[in-house]
């Protein structure tokens, strides 16, 4: 079931470089959240630093009763973490059936059948090789992959970049199925700023590494001054 994920006093970087300070936030159990900004502000940086994959220099996570604030990635993946990379990091020379077999985490193959119903289009190319897959194909096996391995709380960077309208139709409904089913509390990064606010009940933006404003996606939509000067765009249209 979906768990709680919660953020105290986060600093975090690469190497010496801090990118974000004092992130603080709570996403309850079964939570759609939207994490929003421009570019290069830290939101891919806030997932990473999550999965485990920064310079930690100050703050604790917490997903449910665990802390995660010392744990490696891979540990983080077991206690239920699911980090699904604006990079896709599918293996291009396996198959699509072997890229998801890495994903079940000990589950029996039987298994992979959740990935088929969710992408049919992964079962019709299970025996391609990542490689041959298109960038739509690629994400939504790199999607199928994580939700697998049964994570609690999924974190989805930027997942419909670069692809065709169709494709990102088909990745947000999935989405919108798996926050529906209350397995998992959802954390999006998305530019495509309407498909965020349509899929998110509440939206965090991130300003120079910072939270610089918090609230439902709703009170996003109809303030436009906040969406012009946090987010670079006119208006979201309704």
């Amino acid at each position: 079931m979906a768990a709680r994920l919660e953020v105290k006093g986060l600093s975090a970087g690469y190497g010496p470089t801090r990118v974000l300070e004092n992130i603080s936030f709570v996403a309850e159990a079964g939570a759609r959240i939207a994490v929003l900004g421009r570019n290069g502000v830290g939101k891919t940086t806030l997932f990473a630093t999550l999965a485990g994959q920064t310079r930690r220099y100050d703050g604790t996570i917490k997903l449910g009763d665990a802390d995660l604030t010392h744990m490696e990635s891979s540990a983080r993946a077991w206690s239920g973490l699911g980090f699904v990379p604006q990079s896709r990091s599918i293996f291009p020379s396996l198959t699509v059936e072997e890229n998801l077999f890495v994903g079940l985490k000990g589950r029996p193959r039987s298994a992979l059948q959740e990935a088929y119903d969710m992408f049919p289009r992964l079962y019709e190319r299970r025996a391609n090789s990542g490689a041959k897959l298109s960038g739509g194909e690629q994400q939504m096996l790199s999607t199928a992959r994580t939700i697998l391995g049964k994570p609690t709380v999924l974190l989805l960077d930027e997942p419909l970049e670069g692809l065709a309208p169709v494709i990102c139709e088909e990745l947000m409904a999935a989405f919108s199925q798996l926050a529906s089913s209350g397995e998992m509390t959802i954390l999006l990064v998305e530019q495509r700023i309407q498909s965020a606010l349509d899929f998110a009940e509440r939206v965090i933006i991130l300003e120079r590494g910072r939270i610089v404003w918090d609230g439902s996606s709703e009170q996003l939509a109809g303030d436009r001054d906040t969406v012009d000067q946090l987010l670079g765009v006119a208006s979201v249209p309704r």
